[in-house]
C-alpha cells in the first residue's frame, strides 16, 4: 500500500516552514523564505521540496494543515476588502465611539485607527428589537430595499442590527434581501458570528469578519488550485485563533476565527510537549523574524481569551487597556504579540533611545548579512557579529550569511552610540530581550501569575538565541527548547484538533438560573457545533463555559460549567471567584450578586494526530563539535564557545557558553547555565 502523508505549513513574516509526518511521526522538516506577493507559491514550493527529499509522492498528501498571517495583514497593512455597515438607526457611528477610551491616557495627540468600514459607508436602516427579544419597530424592508443601489461597489457586507443576539430575525430578513440584491458580495450578520451582547464588540467582530472575508477567500482559492495543480488532492485544514483547525471552506465564510492564527499553532505544539515533559506550568516564546509572541500554559491548560485587540502597537488581550486596535470578541488563544524578531530593524527615538522593531525588513529584503539588499541593521545582524547566528550560512546553507555586511550595518549604529561594534550588538540584543520581556508580563505578571513558577519553553528560530537572556531578567531558572523548535509552529498544527466553538448570550442571575432552559440551550449549541463539524457524536467531545460576571462589572470571566443539578449555583459562583481572584487579586466581599452573560459549547473532534511524536525520525545535526568566538557583554567579554547539535547533549549536564545550532534554528546557552538532553528530545537548559 502507498504511504500516506500529512504535512504542516506555517507561513511567518520571513520564513516558511514546512513539516511533513507519516504514521504519526515526523519525517522531515523544512524551511525556505516567504514571498510576500504571493504567500501560497511558498507553501507549494516547500511541500514540492520537502517531499522530493523524502522521495515521496506529492500525491500521497492526505492533507494539508497551514497557518497563515493573510488575515491578520489584511488588518495591519489596511488592504482588506472595500467595506459597508448596515446598522440600526441611530447607531452608525458606534465603531466611531468604540469604548470611549485611548490606550495611551497621558498622549493628547493620540489617534485612534481608522474604522475598517468608513462612515460614508455605514448606513443606518429604521428597526428596533428589545432586550428581551420582543419587536419594538418592525423592520422597513423598503429602505433595506433603496440601500442596495447605494451599496453597489462595495466588496463585503456586515449586518449589525441592536440586540440582534435576542432576537435575529430582522438581521436575517435585511441580509436576506441584500444578498439577493448584491450576489458575491461577501455578507456577515452579526447574529451569526457573534450573538452576544455589546453592540460595538459584536459590530467590530462583524466587520473584521467582513473586511478580510473577500482577500481570505482569494487567498485561499489560490492555494487550493496551486496545491491541485501540483497533484495534492488532500483536505485543506487552517489553524483557528483559538487553537484548532477547521476546514477552508468554513474559515471563507468565518474568517474572523483565524486572524490571530499564525501564534495559535505553537502554543498548542508547546502545551503537548511541555505535558510529555512533565512541564505543567510553563510560559511560551515564539520568536521568529518578524515578532515575539508569548502565552501562558498553566496546570497543562492553555491560556484562552474573548477580549482581543488587533492592529494596534502590542497586540494583546487585556481587560484593563483598551482602544489601540479593533475588537475581536471570538475565542481565541491568549498571546502577547510585539513587534521584535530577528528581522527588527534598529533605530533611535527622537530622545536618542536605541530601540528595536517594530519595522522589519521581513523577508524581502531582509537582515542586511543576507545579501539580499537589506541596509538597516537588525536583530540577526547583531547575532551574527555576537557569534551567536552561524557567520557563513543558516537552514544547512540554504540562507547564505556575510558577517561582513552585519558589522557594516552596524557600524553606524556603534558610532551613535559612541561604542565599538560588539558592544552595540549586545545593546541591541538587550534591548530585544527587554522588548519581549514586555509580552511576556503581560501574560503571567499582569494576569497575577508569577513568572519565576514556570519554566520557558522557547521556538521559532531565534527564540533559542534569548530565550536564556529573557530568563535571566525575568528570575526565571528553566529553559526548554523543544526539538524542531524553528518549525515548532508548523508541528504545532500537526498535533491540533479538528475543533468549531459556538456561542449565545444568556443573560441571567446564577441563583436564578432555570436548570431546565440552560439544559436546552446548550444542548442547541452542542447540535450547532456537532452539525459543524461533520463527525459522529462518538468521536468528538464538547465543553461547555460559560462567560460570567458580578453584576454591576463590565466585563466577564470564562470558566467551565458544572453539572446542571441542585449544587450548580453554588458551583459556577465558586469557580467563578477563584478565578476571579486569580485574575484580579480579590474577591468581592458580601453579597455581590454573580450573573452569567454568554454560554458557549466547544466541540473537539478526537483522531490519530493526538499521538504524533515531536521527535525527528531524520535530524539533519550531527553530534560534531567546533569552537568559535562569541560576546557575551563587557563584563564577559569575547569567549570561546562550543558549537554542536543537539544529538551531542546528554543527560549529562554541559556547561556554557555554548551554541547549539540546528537546520531550524539556533540556541545559545550562556556563562553560568548549563544544558542537558531529555528523554523527549528538549534541550533543557538551567540559568
Amino acid at each position: 500500500m502507498q504511504k500516506r502523508f500529512s504535512v504542516a505549513a506555517d507561513i511567518g513574516g520571513t520564513f516558511t516552514d514546512i513539516a511533513v509526518f507519516s504514521d504519526n511521526a515526523l519525517l522531515a522538516t523544512w524551511k525556505l523564505p516567504s514571498t510576500p506577493d504571493d504567500y501560497a507559491r511558498a507553501v507549494v514550493e516547500g511541500i514540492a521540496a520537502v517531499m522530493r527529499e523524502l522521495a515521496a509522492p506529492l500525491g500521497g498528501i492526505d492533507e494539508v494543515l497551514h497557518g497563515c498571517t493573510v488575515a491578520t495583514n489584511a488588518i495591519l497593512e489596511k488592504r482588506g476588502a472595500k467595506t459597508a455597515l448596515v446598522t440600526t438607526r441611530g447607531f452608525r457611528d458606534v465603531l466611531e465611539f468604540r469604548r470611549i477610551r485611548i490606550p495611551r491616557l497621558y498622549d493628547p495627540l493620540y489617534v485612534k485607527p481608522e474604522p475598517l468600514a468608513p462612515r460614508e459607508l455605514r448606513f443606518e436602516v429604521t428597526e428596533r428589537i428589545a432586550a428581551d427579544g420582543s419587536v419594538v419597530t418592525p423592520l422597513a424592508e423598503g429602505e433595506v430595499r433603496a440601500l442596495a443601489t447605494r451599496l453597489r461597489g462595495v466588496e463585503a457586507l456586515a449586518i449589525a442590527f441592536l440586540h440582534s443576539y435576542a432576537n435575529p430575525a430582522h438581521e436575517r430578513r435585511a441580509g436576506e434581501i441584500l444578498r439577493n440584491a448584491l450576489p458575491g458580495v461577501h455578507l456577515t450578520l452579526s447574529s451569526d458570528i457573534l450573538p452576544e451582547i455589546r453592540e460595538y464588540e459584536r459590530t467590530s467582530t462583524a466587520v473584521i469578519n467582513a473586511y478580510v472575508g473577500p482577500p481570505m477567500a482569494t487567498y485561499i482559492e489560490s492555494l487550493e488550485r496551486q496545491l491541485k495543480g501540483r497533484g495534492i488532492n488532500g483536505r485543506l485544514l487552517i489553524m483557528q485563533s483559538s487553537g484548532g483547525v477547521l476546514d477552508a471552506e468554513t474559515v471563507k465564510r468565518v474568517p474572523a476565527r483565524i486572524v490571530e492564527c499564525g501564534p495559535a499553532a505553537g502554543v498548542i505544539g508547546a502545551a503537548r510537549q511541555a505535558s510529555r515533559s512533565g512541564h505543567a506550568d510553563v510560559i511560551t516564546l515564539d520568536m521568529g523574524g518578524t515578532t515575539a509572541k508569548t502565552s501562558m500554559i498553566e496546570k497543562g491548560t492553555i491560556a484562552r481569551t474573548d477580549e482581543y485587540e488587533v492592529g494596534g502597537g502590542i497586540s494583546l488581550s487585556s481587560r484593563l487597556v483598551k482602544g489601540g486596535g479593533y475588537a475581536l470578541k471570538l475565542p481565541v488563544i491568549d498571546i502577547s504579540e510585539v513587534g521584535a524578531g530577528g528581522g527588527s530593524i534598529v533605530w533611535f527615538d527622537k530622545g536618542g533611545a536605541l530601540k528595536v522593531g517594530p519595522r522589519s525588513a521581513g523577508a524581502v529584503p531582509g537582515p542586511a548579512c543576507y545579501g539580499t539588499g537589506g541596509q538597516d541593521a537588525t536583530v540577526t545582524d547583531a547575532n551574527v557579529v555576537l557569534g551567536f547566528v552561524n557567520p557563513k550560512a543558516l537552514a544547512a546553507g540554504t540562507v547564505p550569511i556575510d558577517a561582513a555586511l552585519a558589522k557594516k550595518a552596524l557600524a553606524p549604529i556603534a558610532d551613535r552610540l559612541r561604542s565599538t561594534v560588539e558592544e552595540a550588538a549586545w545593546s541591541v540584543f538587550v534591548v530585544a530581550a527587554a522588548s519581549m520581556m514586555r509580552a511576556v508580563k503581560a501574560v503571567s505578571t499582569y494576569r497575577g501569575r508569577d513568572p519565576r513558577d514556570c519554566a520557558l519553553l522557547a521556538f521559532g528560530g531565534n527564540g533559542g538565541i534569548f530565550a536564556c537572556e529573557l530568563a535571566r531578567q525575568l528570575q526565571m531558572k528553566t529553559v526548554l527548547v523543544p526539538p524542531v523548535a524553528g518549525v515548532f509552529s508548523a508541528y504545532g498544527l500537526a498535533v491540533a484538533p479538528l475543533e468549531y466553538s459556538q456561542t449565545r448570550g444568556y443573560l441571567r442571575r446564577v441563583a436564578n438560573t432555570d436548570l431546565r432552559e440552560l439544559s436546552q440551550i446548550t444542548t442547541e449549541l452542542k447540535r450547532t457545533a456537532l452539525a459543524q463539524l461533520g463527525h459522529p457524536e462518538d468521536r468528538v467531545t464538547v465543553a461547555l463555559q460559560a462567560a460570567i460576571r458580578y453584576i454591576g462589572q463590565a466585563f466577564e470571566l470564562r470558566v467551565p460549567l458544572p453539572a446542571f443539578d441542585k449544587g450548580f449555583a453554588a458551583q459556577v459562583t465558586e469557580r467563578f471567584e477563584r478565578e476571579h481572584e486569580a485574575t484580579y487579586g480579590h474577591r468581592m466581599v458580601g453579597d455581590a450578586g454573580v450573573e452569567l452573560v454568554a454560554l458557549e459549547a466547544v466541540a473537539t473532534v478526537r483522531d490519530e494526530r493526538a499521538s504524533t511524536s515531536a521527535i525527528p525520525r531524520r535530524p539533519r545535526s550531527g553530534n560534531s563539535t567546533s569552537s568559535r568566538e562569541a560576546y557575551f557583554g563587557r563584563e564577559a567579554g569575547w569567549l570561546p564557545a562550543s558549537v554542536l547539535g543537539r544529538e551531542a547533549l546528554s543527560a549529562n549536564a554541559r556547561s556554557g557558553p555554548l551554541v547549539i545550532e540546528e537546520y531550524e534554528g539556533t540556541t545559545v546557552v550562556p556563562p553560568g547555565a548549563s544544558a542537558t538532553l531529555d528523554q523527549h528530545g528538549n534541550v533543557v537548559i538551567r540559568v
